[in-house]
């Protein structure tokens, strides 16, 4: 009888956060293949409580542990040992040993490893299928990083990180059965830099839950009050959504609010830094911290937005503001990936004016924005359910009926 073994980064549950929610829906795929066995770390114990709660009664068998690697003693421990800091980061003994005493008991058949730093735990020798979901190409993030950032030391670990973590990932790829990535713009550079052909490296696109994402469904009212209302989602102790945000609050909004003084910009996300909060000083901005439901935020909003400089694969934040029929202003790098029509399904601009003048446009044509905000909804209906996007799954680990 098959038995799936899962390996995730981050407990999959609660699915609020881009990485959960492609983990918490695959785990719902593989579920309906064979029994899963869960092997997953968790941010704090808080996270891994709520996750067992949740997740203990839907799995075989489920092992969550706390990772407690503080980032400076990961960067030393990996520069010591010529690894990634990134697979130091998410290192964890006891969770090793259970993986190791799982898989010698003989009953697992097939492994599904999520995110690159769990490629660690893959038990040498293994002769089932082995799937390896890195969903994005983390080793050119940090090469971007670093193009980006000239100051060192952060130069340095960056462009050290690119190198280690990019020959990683190749080397992973060469040994397993298939490597997964988000889009097929992350799978074909992929393929680029390590050299593996298309039977090797495949493209499983993000979907969504447009029955969750409807703007049919009624909210608890939010951002009710002042002038036409930009919002952005994301988990916000991440420095990419950071950038984002800043950029957006000190080059994009006040050319907005020569315009519409009375604009707003909503930061709507859990773990803003003290950085994110501090952009609140500035007029017009609301940093909410986390919400229980984003969806009452988009329905709120007369534009979502995702300023982002640095993205890799599909972005959930505009699938969902997408799915809940809102009109979206997205970065080239935000909306790559994506299966949609700029100027019919969402905007696109780059620079701060051109982003202004969009969001902008929105505004001013209230029944324009809701035309494409229609589109989009439709789009994402026919394009991007879970069960579609998932499906190449039981044919890749041999389990298709």
């Amino acid at each position: 009888m098959a038995n799936i073994l899962f390996l995730v980064h981050r407990a999959p549950w609660p699915p609020d956060r881009g990485d959960r929610i492609r983990s918490w829906h695959m785990f719902e795929a593989l579920a309906r293949l064979a029994p899963v066995h869960v092997a997953a770390l968790a941010d704090d114990a808080e996270d891994a409580a709520t996750a067992r709660d949740k997740m203990a009664p839907l799995c075989k068998s489920l092992a969550i542990e706390v990772r407690d690697v503080s980032r400076p003693l990961a960067l030393a421990q990996a520069v010591l040992c010529g690894e990634p800091v990134s697979n130091r980061l998410f290192r964890n003994a006891a969770l090793a040993r259970h993986v190791d005493a799982l898989v010698a008991r003989g009953r697992i058949t097939h492994i599904v490893a999520f995110s690159g730093q769990m490629a660690q735990y893959l038990p040498a020798g293994f002769r089932g299928p082995v799937i390896m979901d890195f969903v994005d190409v983390d080793s050119a993030k940090f090469a971007t990083y670093a193009e980006q950032d000239k100051r060192q030391p952060l130069n340095w670990v960056h462009r050290r990180e690119a190198e280690k973590l990019g020959a990683y990932e190749a080397d992973v790829a060469r040994r397993v059965d298939a490597s997964l990535f988000v889009s097929e713009a992350e799978a074909a550079l992929f393929r680029a830099q390590s050299g593996l052909g298309a039977d090797k490296v495949q493209a499983v696109e993000n979907g969504i839950d447009t029955a969750k994402f409807d703007p049919a469904l009624t909210f608890d009212r939010a951002g009710t009050g002042g002038g036409p209302l930009a919002v952005f989602t994301g988990q916000m102790d991440y420095r990419p959504n950071i950038d984002a945000v800043r950029w957006f609050a000190a080059d994009v909004l006040p050319l907005i609010r020569t315009r519409h003084p009375a604009a707003r910009f909503a930061i709507v996300g859990r773990a803003p830094t003290d950085e994110v909060r501090g952009l609140e000083k500035q007029p017009g901005v609301i940093v909410t911290g986390e919400v229980p439901d984003v969806r009452p935020w988009l329905a709120a909003a007369d534009a979502v937005v995702a300023p982002l400089l640095l993205a890799r694969g599909v972005q959930n934040k505009l699938l969902e503001a997408m799915a809940m029929a809102r009109p979206v202003v997205a970065s080239g790098a935000a909306a790559t990936g994506i299966d949609a029509v700029p100027g019919e399904h969402l905007l696109v601009a780059d620079d701060a004016a051109a982003m202004a003048a969009a969001v902008g446009k929105l505004f001013d044509d209230p029944a324009a924005a809701a035309a494409m905000g229609a589109a989009a909804r439709a789009r994402m209906i026919a394009r991007y359910g879970w069960d579609a996007r998932l499906a190449p799954l039981g044919s890749l680990l041999g389990l298709a009926g």
